[in-house]
Protein backbone atom coordinates (compact mmCIF):
# COMPACT_ATOMS: atom_id res chain seq x y z
CA UNK A 1 0.00 0.00 0.00
CA UNK A 2 1.08 3.60 -0.45
CA UNK A 3 1.75 6.20 2.16
CA UNK A 4 -1.86 7.36 2.09
CA UNK A 5 -3.44 3.95 2.50
CA UNK A 6 -1.45 3.01 5.57
CA UNK A 7 -1.75 6.46 7.11
CA UNK A 8 -5.52 6.52 6.78
CA UNK A 9 -5.74 3.28 8.69
CA UNK A 10 -3.87 4.23 11.85
CA UNK A 11 -2.81 7.80 11.14
CA UNK A 12 0.58 7.05 12.69
CA UNK A 13 2.81 6.99 9.63
CA UNK A 14 5.00 10.03 9.21
CA UNK A 15 5.88 12.03 6.13
CA UNK A 16 9.36 10.54 6.17
CA UNK A 17 8.31 6.90 6.00
CA UNK A 18 6.97 6.69 2.44
CA UNK A 19 6.66 10.28 1.19
CA UNK A 20 5.97 9.58 -2.48
CA UNK A 21 3.90 6.41 -2.39
CA UNK A 22 5.20 2.87 -2.68
CA UNK A 23 3.83 1.00 -5.70
CA UNK A 24 3.76 -2.80 -5.70
CA UNK A 25 5.49 -4.45 -8.67
CA UNK A 26 6.67 -7.99 -9.24
CA UNK A 27 9.85 -6.67 -10.86
CA UNK A 28 12.04 -4.92 -8.23
CA UNK A 29 13.90 -2.96 -10.92
CA UNK A 30 10.64 -1.61 -12.32
CA UNK A 31 9.51 -0.64 -8.82
CA UNK A 32 12.72 1.24 -8.13
CA UNK A 33 12.49 3.04 -11.46
CA UNK A 34 8.91 4.21 -10.88
CA UNK A 35 9.71 5.34 -7.34
CA UNK A 36 12.71 7.28 -8.61
CA UNK A 37 10.54 8.97 -11.24
CA UNK A 38 8.00 9.89 -8.58
CA UNK A 39 10.73 11.41 -6.41
CA UNK A 40 11.81 13.60 -9.29
CA UNK A 41 8.27 14.55 -10.33
CA UNK A 42 6.67 15.40 -6.96
CA UNK A 43 8.39 18.14 -4.94
CA UNK A 44 9.14 17.32 -1.32
CA UNK A 45 7.74 20.72 -0.40
CA UNK A 46 4.22 19.44 -1.04
CA UNK A 47 4.61 16.78 1.64
CA UNK A 48 6.25 19.17 4.08
CA UNK A 49 3.57 21.83 4.46
CA UNK A 50 3.24 22.90 8.08
CA UNK A 51 -0.53 22.64 8.50
CA UNK A 52 -1.57 20.32 5.67
CA UNK A 53 -0.90 16.58 5.55
CA UNK A 54 -0.67 15.58 1.89
CA UNK A 55 -0.60 12.05 0.45
CA UNK A 56 -0.53 10.75 -3.11
CA UNK A 57 -2.49 7.58 -3.85
CA UNK A 58 -1.12 5.98 -7.01
CA UNK A 59 -3.85 3.63 -8.20
CA UNK A 60 -6.74 6.13 -8.44
CA UNK A 61 -4.33 9.03 -9.08
CA UNK A 62 -5.68 10.85 -6.03
CA UNK A 63 -4.11 13.53 -3.88
CA UNK A 64 -5.50 13.50 -0.35
CA UNK A 65 -4.94 16.44 1.98
CA UNK A 66 -5.93 16.87 5.61
CA UNK A 67 -5.93 20.18 7.45
CA UNK A 68 -3.82 20.00 10.60
CA UNK A 69 -3.97 23.53 12.06
CA UNK A 70 -2.23 24.49 15.24
CA UNK A 71 -4.70 25.83 17.80
CA UNK A 72 -8.26 26.61 16.77
CA UNK A 73 -9.18 24.73 13.56
CA UNK A 74 -9.80 27.83 11.47
CA UNK A 75 -8.36 29.53 8.42
CA UNK A 76 -5.47 31.37 10.03
CA UNK A 77 -3.05 33.31 7.81
CA UNK A 78 -0.59 30.43 8.25
CA UNK A 79 -3.06 27.82 7.01
CA UNK A 80 -4.08 30.05 4.11
CA UNK A 81 -0.40 30.36 3.21
CA UNK A 82 -0.15 26.58 3.12
CA UNK A 83 -3.17 26.40 0.83
CA UNK A 84 -1.61 28.89 -1.56
CA UNK A 85 1.55 26.79 -1.76
CA UNK A 86 -0.53 23.60 -2.01
CA UNK A 87 -2.38 24.94 -5.04
CA UNK A 88 0.80 26.29 -6.62
CA UNK A 89 2.64 22.99 -6.30
CA UNK A 90 -0.29 20.92 -7.54
CA UNK A 91 -0.76 23.17 -10.54
CA UNK A 92 2.93 22.99 -11.44
CA UNK A 93 3.55 19.27 -10.96
CA UNK A 94 0.29 17.39 -11.58
CA UNK A 95 -2.04 16.86 -14.52
CA UNK A 96 -1.48 16.11 -18.22
CA UNK A 97 2.21 15.55 -19.04
CA UNK A 98 3.01 15.58 -15.29
CA UNK A 99 2.13 13.34 -12.36
CA UNK A 100 -1.30 11.79 -13.05
CA UNK A 101 -4.10 13.37 -11.03
CA UNK A 102 -7.79 12.51 -11.26
CA UNK A 103 -9.10 13.29 -7.76
CA UNK A 104 -8.28 15.98 -5.22
CA UNK A 105 -9.60 15.38 -1.70
CA UNK A 106 -9.64 17.65 1.36
CA UNK A 107 -10.46 16.55 4.90
CA UNK A 108 -9.39 17.44 8.43
CA UNK A 109 -7.30 15.97 11.23
CA UNK A 110 -9.13 17.98 13.93
CA UNK A 111 -11.34 15.60 15.95
CA UNK A 112 -14.99 16.30 15.26
CA UNK A 113 -14.27 19.38 13.13
CA UNK A 114 -13.79 20.00 9.42
CA UNK A 115 -13.15 23.72 9.89
CA UNK A 116 -14.65 26.58 11.90
CA UNK A 117 -13.86 29.07 9.16
CA UNK A 118 -12.48 32.55 9.59
CA UNK A 119 -9.88 33.59 12.14
CA UNK A 120 -12.23 35.33 14.59
CA UNK A 121 -9.44 36.49 16.89
CA UNK A 122 -7.73 38.17 13.96
CA UNK A 123 -11.01 39.72 12.82
CA UNK A 124 -11.66 41.22 16.25
CA UNK A 125 -8.16 42.71 16.42
CA UNK A 126 -8.38 44.23 12.93
CA UNK A 127 -11.83 45.67 13.60
CA UNK A 128 -10.69 47.31 16.83
CA UNK A 129 -7.79 48.83 14.90
CA UNK A 130 -10.15 50.09 12.21
CA UNK A 131 -8.00 48.17 9.71
CA UNK A 132 -10.37 47.79 6.80
CA UNK A 133 -7.54 47.00 4.37
CA UNK A 134 -6.36 44.14 6.57
CA UNK A 135 -9.84 42.62 6.66
CA UNK A 136 -10.21 42.94 2.89
CA UNK A 137 -6.77 41.46 2.23
CA UNK A 138 -7.67 38.42 4.35
CA UNK A 139 -10.96 38.00 2.49
CA UNK A 140 -9.36 38.41 -0.94
CA UNK A 141 -6.88 35.66 -0.12
CA UNK A 142 -9.71 33.34 0.93
CA UNK A 143 -11.86 33.86 -2.16
CA UNK A 144 -8.88 33.60 -4.49
CA UNK A 145 -8.13 30.17 -3.04
CA UNK A 146 -11.78 29.13 -3.31
CA UNK A 147 -12.10 30.41 -6.86
CA UNK A 148 -9.06 28.38 -7.95
CA UNK A 149 -10.54 25.34 -6.23
CA UNK A 150 -13.92 25.98 -7.86
CA UNK A 151 -12.17 25.64 -11.21
CA UNK A 152 -10.18 22.58 -10.08
CA UNK A 153 -6.86 24.44 -10.51
CA UNK A 154 -7.56 24.30 -14.28
CA UNK A 155 -6.85 20.55 -14.20
CA UNK A 156 -9.07 17.66 -15.37
CA UNK A 157 -9.78 16.50 -11.82
CA UNK A 158 -12.77 16.01 -9.55
CA UNK A 159 -12.55 17.75 -6.19
CA UNK A 160 -14.04 16.13 -3.09
CA UNK A 161 -14.66 17.63 0.35
CA UNK A 162 -14.70 15.03 3.14
CA UNK A 163 -16.64 16.16 6.23
CA UNK A 164 -16.24 14.27 9.49
CA UNK A 165 -17.55 16.82 11.97
CA UNK A 166 -18.50 20.49 12.14
CA UNK A 167 -18.17 22.71 9.07
CA UNK A 168 -19.05 26.24 10.11
CA UNK A 169 -18.63 29.72 8.67
CA UNK A 170 -15.78 29.82 6.20
CA UNK A 171 -15.35 26.06 6.59
CA UNK A 172 -18.81 25.59 5.10
CA UNK A 173 -18.08 28.22 2.44
CA UNK A 174 -14.89 26.41 1.45
CA UNK A 175 -16.77 23.15 0.94
CA UNK A 176 -19.16 24.84 -1.46
CA UNK A 177 -16.27 25.26 -3.92
CA UNK A 178 -15.83 21.46 -4.26
CA UNK A 179 -17.39 19.30 -6.95
CA UNK A 180 -18.63 16.75 -4.42
CA UNK A 181 -19.15 16.73 -0.66
CA UNK A 182 -19.15 13.42 1.20
CA UNK A 183 -20.26 13.77 4.82
CA UNK A 184 -20.47 11.40 7.73
CA UNK A 185 -23.75 11.36 9.64
CA UNK A 186 -23.54 13.55 12.71
CA UNK A 187 -21.67 16.26 10.83
CA UNK A 188 -23.03 19.79 11.23
CA UNK A 189 -23.05 22.70 8.78
CA UNK A 190 -23.78 26.33 9.56
CA UNK A 191 -23.08 30.01 9.10
CA UNK A 192 -22.96 31.64 12.56
CA UNK A 193 -21.89 35.11 11.44
CA UNK A 194 -25.32 36.65 12.09
CA UNK A 195 -24.84 35.86 15.79
CA UNK A 196 -22.42 38.76 16.06
CA UNK A 197 -24.05 41.12 13.59
CA UNK A 198 -22.16 40.15 10.45
CA UNK A 199 -22.70 37.90 7.43
CA UNK A 200 -20.54 35.33 5.60
CA UNK A 201 -18.24 37.22 3.25
CA UNK A 202 -16.17 34.54 1.54
CA UNK A 203 -18.50 33.00 -0.99
CA UNK A 204 -21.64 31.68 0.74
CA UNK A 205 -24.04 34.07 -1.00
CA UNK A 206 -22.64 33.38 -4.47
CA UNK A 207 -22.26 29.62 -4.07
CA UNK A 208 -25.54 28.90 -2.29
CA UNK A 209 -27.72 31.10 -4.50
CA UNK A 210 -26.38 29.21 -7.55
CA UNK A 211 -26.80 25.79 -5.96
CA UNK A 212 -30.17 26.03 -4.19
CA UNK A 213 -31.73 29.36 -5.22
CA UNK A 214 -31.71 32.72 -3.51
CA UNK A 215 -34.71 32.14 -1.22
CA UNK A 216 -33.36 28.93 0.32
CA UNK A 217 -29.86 30.43 0.40
CA UNK A 218 -31.21 33.30 2.51
CA UNK A 219 -32.74 30.83 4.94
CA UNK A 220 -29.43 29.00 5.32
CA UNK A 221 -27.40 32.20 5.66
CA UNK A 222 -29.70 34.28 7.85
CA UNK A 223 -31.50 31.58 9.82
CA UNK A 224 -28.84 31.34 12.54
CA UNK A 225 -29.43 27.60 12.92
CA UNK A 226 -27.16 24.62 12.31
CA UNK A 227 -28.02 22.09 9.61
CA UNK A 228 -27.41 18.37 9.79
CA UNK A 229 -25.64 16.42 7.09
CA UNK A 230 -29.01 14.84 6.29
CA UNK A 231 -30.58 18.27 5.72
CA UNK A 232 -27.67 19.29 3.51
CA UNK A 233 -28.13 16.07 1.54
CA UNK A 234 -31.82 16.81 1.04
CA UNK A 235 -30.92 20.29 -0.26
CA UNK A 236 -28.43 18.83 -2.71
CA UNK A 237 -25.39 20.41 -1.04
CA UNK A 238 -24.02 17.06 0.20
CA UNK A 239 -23.82 14.35 -2.46
CA UNK A 240 -23.25 11.31 -0.22
CA UNK A 241 -24.07 10.42 3.39
CA UNK A 242 -22.13 7.70 5.20
CA UNK A 243 -21.92 6.32 8.69
CA UNK A 244 -19.44 7.82 11.19
CA UNK A 245 -15.94 6.56 10.57
CA UNK A 246 -16.69 5.50 7.00
CA UNK A 247 -15.82 8.75 5.24
CA UNK A 248 -12.45 7.72 3.83
CA UNK A 249 -13.81 4.38 2.62
CA UNK A 250 -16.73 6.21 1.00
CA UNK A 251 -14.38 8.52 -0.89
CA UNK A 252 -12.41 5.53 -2.14
CA UNK A 253 -15.66 3.87 -3.21
CA UNK A 254 -16.71 7.04 -5.03
CA UNK A 255 -13.42 7.06 -6.93
CA UNK A 256 -13.80 3.41 -7.88
CA UNK A 257 -17.35 3.88 -9.15
CA UNK A 258 -16.44 7.09 -11.00
CA UNK A 259 -13.39 5.73 -12.79
CA UNK A 260 -15.02 4.75 -16.09
CA UNK A 261 -17.04 7.96 -16.33
CA UNK A 262 -14.37 10.30 -14.98
CA UNK A 263 -14.01 12.30 -18.20
CA UNK A 264 -17.78 12.75 -18.45
CA UNK A 265 -18.04 13.90 -14.84
CA UNK A 266 -15.21 16.40 -15.28
CA UNK A 267 -16.86 17.75 -18.42
CA UNK A 268 -20.26 18.00 -16.75
CA UNK A 269 -18.83 19.88 -13.78
CA UNK A 270 -17.06 22.30 -16.11
CA UNK A 271 -20.30 22.92 -17.99
CA UNK A 272 -22.17 23.56 -14.74
CA UNK A 273 -19.56 26.04 -13.58
CA UNK A 274 -19.72 27.84 -16.90
CA UNK A 275 -23.51 28.06 -16.67
CA UNK A 276 -23.41 29.34 -13.08
CA UNK A 277 -20.34 31.53 -13.69
CA UNK A 278 -19.14 32.75 -10.30
CA UNK A 279 -16.44 35.28 -11.11
CA UNK A 280 -13.56 36.28 -8.88
CA UNK A 281 -14.61 39.90 -9.18
CA UNK A 282 -18.06 39.03 -7.76
CA UNK A 283 -16.45 37.27 -4.80
CA UNK A 284 -14.08 40.17 -4.18
CA UNK A 285 -16.97 42.67 -4.31
CA UNK A 286 -18.74 40.72 -1.56
CA UNK A 287 -15.53 40.73 0.49
CA UNK A 288 -15.43 44.52 0.17
CA UNK A 289 -19.01 44.74 1.42
CA UNK A 290 -18.16 42.38 4.30
CA UNK A 291 -15.07 44.36 5.32
CA UNK A 292 -17.03 47.62 5.36
CA UNK A 293 -19.80 46.06 7.46
CA UNK A 294 -17.32 44.53 9.91
CA UNK A 295 -16.04 47.96 10.93
CA UNK A 296 -19.52 48.82 12.20
CA UNK A 297 -19.63 45.99 14.74
CA UNK A 298 -20.08 47.02 18.36
CA UNK A 299 -17.78 46.04 21.19
CA UNK A 300 -20.40 43.61 22.50
CA UNK A 301 -20.41 41.94 19.06
CA UNK A 302 -16.62 41.59 19.15
CA UNK A 303 -16.75 40.07 22.64
CA UNK A 304 -19.31 37.53 21.43
CA UNK A 305 -17.08 36.77 18.46
CA UNK A 306 -14.15 36.09 20.80
CA UNK A 307 -16.25 33.92 23.13
CA UNK A 308 -17.30 31.85 20.14
CA UNK A 309 -13.67 31.49 19.09
CA UNK A 310 -12.70 30.35 22.60
CA UNK A 311 -15.48 27.76 22.66
CA UNK A 312 -14.48 26.47 19.24
CA UNK A 313 -10.84 26.16 20.24
CA UNK A 314 -11.83 24.02 23.23
CA UNK A 315 -14.07 21.61 21.30
CA UNK A 316 -11.38 19.63 19.39
CA UNK A 317 -9.28 19.29 22.55
CA UNK A 318 -12.25 17.83 24.42
CA UNK A 319 -13.02 15.49 21.51
CA UNK A 320 -9.41 14.30 21.36
CA UNK A 321 -9.34 13.72 25.14
CA UNK A 322 -12.60 11.74 24.98
CA UNK A 323 -11.25 9.61 22.12
CA UNK A 324 -8.06 8.85 24.07
CA UNK A 325 -9.91 7.93 27.29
Amino acid sequence: MDRLSSDLGGREETAESQPYGAISFTNPTEELLVQAQRRLAIPEELFGLEQLDVFYDEEPAALWSFMRPSGRPSFTPQLLGDFINWQRLIGAHFGPDHVPLRYLVLGSRSPGVFCFGGDLELFAALIREGNRDGLAAYGYRCVEILHRNLHSLDLPVLTIGLVQGQALGGGFEALLSFDYIIAERGSVFGLPEVKFGLFPGMGAHAFLSRKIGSALADRVIMGDVPFTAEQMFDMGIVQALVEPGQGVAAVRDFMRKSERRHAGLVGARRASKRADDISLSELRDIVDHWANAALNLREQDLKLMQRLAAAQEKLPRDAAAAAAA
